[in-house]
């Protein structure tokens, strides 16, 4: 089968349409024909290899694969299982590892949910990983609340743009910071307000009761912004010092009244379900920035690692 491949670690450029054999799926497994999948920060450091300490664990040697989440259809069972059939449209995640740029994917049913009525496939692929994050970030981790202040740091992109579209489902005042080119989008997307991340300061913004963080740098500054009881929740590291980022969380579960919650998502089956609850319901839609073929998976890995993407790149696999 076809597969996004890599030889070695570095730029994007490594990176390659080849063949691999397709997977069969064992008992209790599905295998699923893949029709697109999304482009995540993680799959980036991935294959430029800050994360070899995992990726040569779960996949030894060289090539290595690339892809977290997907969407497309069940092609066959391993065994018989109540409320799976081939021909089924789902969505899911592959959990700690990567290969879902590719044609098949076998995964166990707790890593699946069926596919939102209305949303093709390839528009569908845009979402269970970012989906998922968001829901656990703001729902489990912060439990936010109607009429809370939350301020989402980077809105307009992957998990960003869901988060912000989410916080309005839940009754929040939402605040987002972007790029300026993409104020307009944040507040088409549901923001209440929005900034220039360039230049407005972090002491400029207000107090809040919930700061979602998906860039990683600064965090004490933004943590600052914390009202009484208020909940940070941080989702990326700074990649330039993850030391200060991993110190500073930890010291902040110790000791700080305002703690900073850091989580790794996973997309199981009740979470899919819920996100596909949540579009079905008109309260998320996936926003693609550009849709690109397997054989130009390197251009959507240059193109997300040079940032203002609005929402999420998509490889059709085809």
């Amino acid at each position: 089968m076809r597969a996004a491949l890599f030889d070695r670690y570095g730029p994007p450029e490594v990176l390659h349409e080849g063949t691999v054999p397709a997977p069969a799926p064992g008992p209790g497994e599905v295998l699923v024909r893949v029709h697109a999948t999304s482009v995540n920060g993680g799959e980036l450091h991935g294959r430029a290899g800050r994360l070899r300490l995992v990726t040569d664990l779960v996949q030894r040697g060289f090539p290595k694969r690339t892809g977290m989440d997907f969407a497309g259809e069940v092609a066959a069972l391993g065994s018989p299982m109540s409320g799976l059939k081939v021909g089924d449209r789902v969505w899911g995640g592959l959990p700690r590892t990567f290969g879902a740029a590719a044609e098949f994917v076998v995964v166990r049913p707790r890593h699946l949910a069926f596919a939102p009525d209305g949303l093709d496939l390839v528009r569908a692929a845009a979402l269970p990983g970012v989906g998922t994050t968001a829901i656990t970030a703001l729902r489990d981790k912060a439990r936010l609340t109607p009429g809370e202040r939350l301020l989402v740091r980077g809105g307009s992109g992957g998990v960003g743009h869901v988060a912000v579209q989410l916080g309005r489902a839940y009754g929040a005042h939402v605040t987002a910071l972007a790029g300026s080119r993409n104020l307009g989008f944040v507040r088409d997307l549901g923001a209440d307000e929005a900034f220039d991340y360039a230049t407005t300061a972090p002491g400029d913004l207000g107090r809040f009761d919930v700061v979602l963080d998906t860039v990683g740098t600064g965090m004490g500054a933004y943590r600052r912004l914390l009202a009484p009881g208020g909940r940070m929740v941080g989702i990326a590291f700074d990649v330039g010092n993850p030391a200060a980022s991993i110190s500073y969380v930890l010291a902040s579960a110790v000791f700080g009244p305002r703690r900073v919650r850091f989580f790794s998502g996973e997309p199981v089956h009740d979470l899919l379900a819920e996100l596909a609850r949540l579009v079905e319901d008109g309260a998320i839609q996936p926003v693609v920035d550009t849709v690109y073929p397997l054989a130009r998976i390197a251009e959507a890995h240059r193109a997300l690692e040079a940032g203002g993407v609005r929402g999420k790149l998509v490889v059709e696999i085809g």
